[in-house]
């Protein structure tokens, strides 16, 4: 073993230096460097050299081998059999290096390991950055020292390697302590004084409307939130932009009256209110001005610094100048390096004619992937939770359909009216504000197939599926209602007529239910009712799933004639009080044969001390990632219109006038006669709703 490695590391000698007497044009000399190992290798391609060192002249060198050789022969001899592996493969490798030279297009630079030194920690391949450092690489063989400068392109972040071989005397530690020192990318800019910016690019965030009440105690506070959590990138700016005159401290004063922190980091929350105004700027505008926002943009890349530019606008404004402000942002101030991305809020039009327009309209400034179409139900922490429900939980995936599930009920109710909101509200009514949106998009996320991935395309794929398989709304179907006065307490409230912004006499609905059915497989037959309303007895958004009764249930007499007792229900409380709780039958301990109806309940404030994000704070992080998975496609928008636009139509060519029910009550009598013709009772009615 000894003599053969003995062998391996003096026969290299003669082959390293064959091409000595060749000297280079300069037409050959490289602009970058591709460092090889062996001069056996196989690699060697078109341009490189030869043999290695085939730039040195003079015998010099080789007698330099021969002395460093038999410096350690006596070491050699008499060491164990692991000291001389590493000391053939050190001394190989000292002398396997060549430069070879690559064509003039390549901008890479490569490591080719020797078959002895392949496991050795200076053999990397380095990944290169965009930018170039010049640097020398000196080449140096001793007793007598040639050191030859290769000048080379190198990128940022090549690994800088001098190999020098030792002098006579020194130990074999010292060798190769000298052969495996090669310095780190880190360490090489720190000492020729280069220090990378880990942070090259910034996002500016832009609240077009910013002095509404959306941008106030919904965007502002999220934003706000996210930074508190340290989730906004090292470089941000918002500003904020209306028509209405403001400074930036007067811009700051409004925004710092709703700001509040996290309930569980609370230390140190005035200095993070603080730091988060200083990023927080106004300019004053018209929304449909291109010369107004060239302004904003010159102040935003005043802001960015040089770096690459990322931006996103978000529209608090009114639907009907979403067009113009889209326009003068994407020509007057979208980013010229980074991505340009734009959140529009509800209603995405009318009907399906007017949000196709609305589309089209978007679709000349931007495209499909820089829409994001905000929904704030989508990011709820319990909707968000459903797929997570079902797919992960055994339990629940097998009983997911028609076989097992009597109907689903979708529950939106509000406590308060119009207040003051009735003239926008009356343009628009119940469905369209609540039905048509919200709980659509959560009915397709729990009716869905199960996807191919997480990945928001795949998801929205099958959101589409669900809501092109549903039955267009027919009007016996659909039940509405309108608020009136009502005195409680002493107290009197005022019906949605008396609203000042309201138009006398308007049929607008403040309540509608509405029984849908999708047409497939999993679903056939199975109702899914929905109801939201304003001025209602309480305050709440929920998912009921109620169960199949049980055939041949032995214990259908503990319950009398009122089957539904017996009922299985999954109930997911979306707000307030988040939890998801599974009614069960169970037997009330004692002697007896009592059945009691329980509820096996994860209440989310009890269960996670963390406070539960608001809904804008996740989807405004999505919207800076660019993960699209809780906003709305252009075609599952048009799907969604396609199944109220006829009813819509129908009711308001008909003037259908609302069924009025008292404020603070339960609403419209004739939502229970809709629910009970499809044998199907209201789950948040029953006597032992458990809140």
């Amino acid at each position: 073993m000894k003599w053969l490695l003995l062998f391996l590391g003096f026969w290299h000698v003669p082959f390293s230096h064959c091409d000595s007497d060749r000297k280079p044009n300069k037409s050959e000399r490289p602009k970058t460097a591709t460092v090889a190992y062996c001069p056996l290798s196989p690699s060697k391609g078109k341009g490189q050299a030869k043999q290695p060192f085939g730039d040195l002249k003079g015998p010099s060198l080789v007698l330099s081998e021969l002395t460093l050789f038999s410096s350690y022969f006596p070491l050699f001899l008499f060491s164990s059999p692991i000291l001389h592996f590493l000391m053939a493969a050190t001394l190989y490798s000292t002398h396997c290096h060549s430069l070879a030279t690559t064509t003039s297009s390549s901008s890479s630079a490569s490591f080719q390991p020797c078959p002895f030194s392949s496991n050795l920690a200076y053999l990397q391949r380095v990944t290169f950055s965009q930018r170039f450092l010049a640097s020398k690489v000196s080449l140096k063989s001793q007793p007598q020292s040639y050191q030859i400068p290769v000048h080379t392109q190198q990128q940022e972040g090549t690994v800088a390697a001098s190999v020098t071989p030792v002098e006579n005397g020194n130990s074999h530690r010292q060798l190769k302590a000298e052969l495996l020192s090669v310095k780190s990318p880190k360490e090489y800019h720190v000492e020729e004084g280069f220090e990378k910016d880990e942070n090259e690019s910034t996002v500016s965030i832009t609240v077009v409307g910013a002095s509404g009440d959306l941008a106030k105690k919904k965007i502002f506070p999220a934003l706000f939130a996210l930074y508190y959590e340290d989730c906004l990138p090292k470089h941000f700016t918002i500003y904020g932009y209306a028509r209405s005159k403001m400074s930036d401290e007067d811009l700051r004063k409004m925004v710092s009256r709703t700001l509040t922190c996290r309930i569980d980091k609370r230390e140190n929350c005035q200095e993070k209110m603080d730091q988060f105004l200083e990023r927080c700027f106004y300019h004053s505008g018209q929304y449909d001005s291109e010369e107004n926002f060239a302004l904003l943009d010159k102040k935003l890349k005043e802001q960015e610094g040089g770096r690459t530019s990322n931006r996103l606008f978000y529209l608090s404004i009114p639907p009907n100048i979403f067009i113009e402000a889209v326009k003068c942002a994407s020509l007057s101030a979208s980013s010229g390096n980074g991505w340009t991305r734009v959140i529009v809020e509800k209603p995405f039009g009318r009907d399906s004619e007017s949000s196709a327009a609305l589309t089209k309209s978007l679709k000349q400034y931007l495209a499909e992937e820089q829409i994001f179409r905000i929904d704030h139900y989508l990011g709820k922490e319990l909707v968000e939770n459903l797929s997570v429900l079902r797919f992960s939980n055994l339990i629940f995936e097998p009983l997911w359909s028609r076989q097992y599930i009597r109907n689903v009920q979708l529950i939106f109710s509000e406590d308060f009216g119009t207040e003051g909101r009735g003239g926008y509200f009356d343009h628009y009514g119940i469905i369209r504000d609540i039905m048509q949106n919200h709980l659509l998009q959560i009915l397709a996320l729990f009716a869905m197939e199960t996807p191919v991935s997480l990945d928001a395309e795949d998801i929205r794929n099958e959101k589409v599926k669900v809501l092109r398989s549903m039955r267009p709304l027919q009007l016996e179907d659909v039940v509405i209602g309108q608020y009136k006065s009502h005195t409680r307490g002493g107290v009197t409230y005022p019906a949605y007529v008396d609203d000042k912004t309201v138009p006398v006499g308007s049929l607008t609905p403040t309540f509608a239910a509405a029984a849908l059915f999708i047409d497939n497989a999993r679903w056939d037959g199975v109702p899914f009712l929905m109801k939201a309303g304003k001025a209602l007895q309480s305050k709440g958004a929920e998912i009921r799933v109620q169960f199949r009764h049980v055939p041949g249930n032995l214990y259908n007499r503990n319950f009398g004639t009122d089957l539904d007792r017996a009922t299985n229900e999954l109930v997911i409380r979306v707000q307030p009080d988040e939890a998801i709780y599974l009614k069960i039958n169970n037997k009330v301990p004692g002697l007896g044969m009592k059945l009691d109806r329980s509820n096996l309940n994860l209440h989310y404030a009890a269960r996670y001390s963390k406070e539960i994000p608001d809904a804008y704070e996740r989807l405004l992080l999505d919207a800076i990632e660019g993960e699209r998975r809780l906003f709305i496609r252009s075609d599952e928008l048009d799907a969604a219109w396609s199944l109220f636009t006829p009813v819509l139509k129908e009711l308001e060519e008909k003037k259908i006038i609302p069924e009025y029910y008292p404020y603070g009550s339960r609403g419209p009598v004739g939502a229970h006669y809709l629910a009970a013709r499809y044998n199907v009772r209201w789950g948040d009615l029953g006597s032992d709703v458990d809140h």
